[in-house]
C-alpha cells in the first residue's frame, strides 16, 4: 500500500478543469487527502476566468471538453500566465495533442485517464517539487535585486546609528519579517596599534521591530541559549538556524569577526531548505563591507559621547546578565556556591606571585569569575549527582567550557577572556577538554584558571566526597605537574600557599560578603 505524503502546509493550490462531474469529485477526495487546495470546474470558459482573477500553482485539464478542447483552453491561459504548471489529461493516447503542441503551449506533463489516480499523483507531486524549484529560483533572483538596490544605500557614507538601522530594514524584505538586531564591534577599536595589549573591545547594538528597544529592555529579551548560539556562530563563521530565527556572522575581509545578525523568522527550517540562507550570506557580506568601509573613513559621525554612552551601557548590561548567570549556575549546587569567586581570588594570587600586569589581573579575575558560566545549559540532576557519572552525562559535563566560550563571544568585551574560558580543563599532556590541547597549545592564564580550579574543587566538600586536608591538597598538586598542570604556576602556588591561614580568613570575610550581598 502507497503511504500517505505529508505536504508542508506552503498553501500549495490545484485547479483541475474536466467536463465530468464524478471526474472532478474522485478528483477532489485524493487530492485533498494528500493535502493539496483543491478546486473543480465542468466549465473551460470559467476556469479561465478563475485562473486570471486568483492564484493557482497547478492546473490538471482534460483535453477533450466542449466548447474548449484543453489545448486551446492552456493557449488562451498563456497569454497572461506563463507560471501555472499544467498537465493535461486524456481518456484515449491516440487522441492527445502532438508533441509539438504539448512543448508550444508549455505543457509539463500529460497522462491517460484511470480509475486509478496513483500516476496522477506522482506526476501532481514531481509538479510541486518543480514549482516549489522555480519559486525558490524567483525568490533568489528576486532577493539578489533587492540586495542590489540595497547595497548603495548602506554604503553610504552616513551616521553609524543610520547605516545599522539601514542594513537592518533592507534585510526584512528578504526574510518576510519585522524583527531583528545587530551587534558590532567598534571596528575603529580593532585598526588602531595591535600591540597595545590594554585596547578596550566595545560592542554597541541597534534593533527594529520589537527589538528597537532600550539596552535594558534588550537584555531581558536574550537568553543564556541565544546568547551562546550568537558567540558559536562568531566563533565558527557560520550561520546559525536556531529555533525561531537566523543568525549571521559578520566578518571583514581579514576574516575578523565584527559582529552578527539576527533575524526572527517563523519557519527557519523552511527558510534554509529553499536556500534562502544563501541570500543572506551574501547580504551580510555586503552589510560587514559597509560596516568596515564606514569605519575605514572614520565617517562615524556619531557624537562621541553618545556613541561611549552606547557602548558604555550595552557593556555595563551585558556584564550584569553575565553575572546574572554566573549566581544562577551558583545556585545550582549549594556545593559549589562561591566557588567562582574563589577560584578569581587563587588565580589573583597566582598573578600577582607572577608579577602580572595590572590589566593582565583584571583578564584573569574576570575569567575566574565566569569560568563555568557555560554550566547555566547544563542539567541540574547531573550537577548535584552525588553518585559516579554515567558516560553520557559526564560528556554532557564536558561541553561546559564551549557553551561558556559562546556565551561570552556574543559581544566583544571579553575577547580576552574566551580562550581561557574555553581551555580551563585542558591538560598539558593532552588529556583535557573539550579539544585535548596541550602543552603550550593551552593559552597561559587558562593553565593558571586550571590549577585554581582545581585546588578549590580539593578544599571544598562536594556531594560525592569530602573536603581535602591542605597538605593532602598540596600532594595533589605535586603528582599532577607535567601531566595535568604547568611546573612553574604549580611551583608558584604552593609558595604562595605557605600562608594558607590568612589567605583563609580573607576568603572567610569575602565569602560572609558574598553571601550578604545576595540576601
Amino acid at each position: 500500500m502507497r503511504k500517505k505524503r505529508i505536504i508542508p502546509s506552503l498553501n500549495y493550490r490545484i485547479i483541475a478543469v474536466d467536463d465530468e462531474k464524478g471526474i472532478l469529485d474522485s478528483l477532489e477526495v485524493v487530492l485533498r487527502r494528500n493535502g493539496y487546495d483543491f478546486v473543480g470546474e465542468t466549465d473551460p470558459l470559467r476556469a479561465i476566468e478563475l485562473i486570471r482573477e486568483e492564484h493557482f500553482d497547478l492546473l490538471i485539464l482534460d483535453f477533450l471538453m466542449f466548447p474548449l478542447h484543453g489545448d486551446e483552453v492552456v493557449e488562451r491561459i498563456r497569454v497572461f500566465n506563463r507560471e501555472i504548471y499544467i498537465l493535461l489529461l486524456t481518456g484515449h493516447r491516440e487522441l492527445a495533442p502532438p508533441l509539438e503542441t504539448i512543448k508550444h503551449l508549455d505543457i509539463q506533463g500529460y497522462c491517460e485517464k484511470s480509475d486509478k489516480f496513483d500516476q496522477l499523483i506522482l506526476l501532481v507531486e514531481s509538479g510541486i517539487k518543480s514549482i516549489d524549484m522555480l519559486k525558490t529560483i524567483k525568490k533568489f533572483q528576486e532577493g539578489l535585486n533587492r540586495i542590489l538596490l540595497a547595497v548603495p544605500k548602506i554604503y553610504q557614507l552616513q551616521p553609524l546609528g543610520s547605516i545599522l538601522e539601514e542594513i537592518l530594514e533592507e534585510i526584512m524584505p528578504l526574510v518576510n519579517s519585522d524583527d531583528a538586531f545587530i551587534l558590532v564591534d567598534d571596528i575603529t577599536e580593532q585598526s588602531r596599534d595591535k600591540s597595545t595589549e590594554d585596547e578596550e573591545h566595545r560592542s554597541i547594538f541597534k534593533g527594529i521591530g520589537k527589538y528597537k528597544a532600550e539596552i535594558t529592555d534588550f537584555m531581558d529579551m536574550l537568553n543564556h541559549e541565544l546568547m551562546g548560539n550568537i558567540g558559536r556562530a562568531r566563533i565558527k563563521n557560520h550561520v546559525e538556524i536556531i529555533e525561531g530565527g537566523v543568525i549571521l556572522p559578520l566578518f571583514n575581509e581579514y576574516l575578523d569577526s565584527i559582529g552578527v545578525i539576527y533575524v526572527e523568522i517563523d519557519e527557519p527550517d523552511l527558510f534554509h531548505m529553499s536556500d534562502g540562507i544563501n541570500l543572506l550570506k551574501i547580504y551580510a557580506s555586503q552589510a560587514a563591507s559597509s560596516l568596515s568601509n564606514a569605519f575605514m573613513h572614520s565617517m562615524v559621525n556619531m557624537k562621541n559621547d553618545e556613541l561611549n554612552r552606547t557602548y558604555d551601557e550595552l557593556k555595563s548590561r551585558y556584564m550584569d546578565t553575565i553575572v546574572a548567570l554566573r549566581l544562577v549556575v551558583d545556585a545550582k549546587d549549594i556545593y559549589t556556591r562561591g566557588h567562582s569567586d574563589r577560584v578569581a581570588y587563587y588565580a589573583g594570587l597566582i598573578g600577582e606571585k607572577l608579577h602580572l600586569s595590572s590589566e593582565d589581573m583584571e583578564t584573569l579575575r574576570i575569567a575566574g569569575m565566569f569560568h563555568d558560566v557555560g554550566k547555566i545549559g547544563t542539567a541540574d540532576d547531573i550537577l548535584s549527582k552525588s553518585e559516579t557519572l554515567s558516560n553520557e552525562e559526564y560528556e554532557e559535563i564536558k561541553k561546559h567550557p564551549l557553551k561558556g566560550a559562546h556565551i561570552l563571544s556574543a559581544v566583544s568585551m571579553f575577547k580576552n577572556v574566551v580562550p581561557i574560558v574555553k581551555c580551563h580543563h585542558e591538560r598539558i599532556d593532552g588529556k583535557g577538554y573539550p579539544e585535548g590541547i596541550k602543552g603550550d597549545q593551552i593559552p597561559y592564564f587558562a593553565k593558571i584558571i586550571s590549577v585554581a580550579d582545581a585546588f578549590d574543587a580539593m578544599m571544598s566538600d562536594r556531594q560525592y566526597r569530602k573536603r581535602l586536608y591542605l597538605d593532602k591538597a598540596l600532594e595533589q598538586l605535586r603528582a599532577g605537574k607535567g601531566t595535568q598542570f604547568d611546573d612553574q604556576i604549580v611551583d608558584s602556588f604552593i609558595e604562595v600557599l605557605q600562608n594558607y591561614e590568612e589567605i583563609k580568613v580573607t576568603l572567610d570575610r569575602m565569602t560572609e560578603g558574598l553571601l550578604e550581598q545576595r540576601l
